[in-house]
């Protein structure tokens, strides 16, 4: 069963992994997509999990998933119309790369890939690993794919006002359409 709808709409699932702005940025992003005109559901990594702030399912309106449903679980709706991964770590993004489906969010993320949802990428990942020969070589992998990478300096890493803002604004830049409201 898809986790994507075939009808173009407003749902956005965010993708949130665990680094540091998953506690303190989570919300301004979501707040962010919203003014935008999206409908956003998150969708968190299962080490992201503790790291989010509370009150999320009363800012979204939808539960906030990190485990895969069981299969006598209805599925999860609503089905989304794009991604927004934000942030996203060194370990998600060379695991997505090389086709690993062992969490929900990256089964997420394969799948979007797979029927070509667009898919809009903030990277938090410091210079280090940056620096590894894998990441370089899985960003083109994942960016040969269609999926669109936000730019960003993490020698000056920004606010929470200004990543949500540049977060969104890298969705806009692959969504096909604008939402509807």
């Amino acid at each position: 069963m898809s986790s994507f709808a075939a009808d173009p709409g407003n749902v956005l699932y965010l993708v949130v992994c665990a680094a540091p702005p998953a506690r303190t940025t989570t919300s301004a992003v979501i707040e962010a997509a919203q003014r935008a005109g999206w409908d956003v559901s998150v969708v968190a990594t299962p080490t992201a999990a503790p790291w989010l702030p509370s009150g999320l399912v009363e800012l979204t309106g939808h539960p906030v998933r990190s485990e895969t449903r069981r299969p006598d679980e209805p599925r999860y709706e609503p089905l989304a119309n794009a991604v927004l991964v934000a942030p996203a770590t060194f370990h998600t993004i060379n695991c997505w790369a090389a086709g690993l489906n062992d969490s929900l969010a990256l089964g997420v993320l394969n799948e979007a890939l797979g029927r070509s949802i667009p898919v809009a990428v903030y990277p938090w990942v410091n210079e280090a690993l940056r620096a590894h020969p894998a990441f370089a070589r899985n960003m083109a992998v994942l960016e040969g794919a269609g999926v669109y990478f936000a730019a960003v300096d993490p020698s000056n890493p920004p606010g929470e006002a200004s990543m949500a803002s540049a977060a969104v604004d890298a969705l806009a830049r692959i969504a096909a359409t604008p939402p509807s409201l």
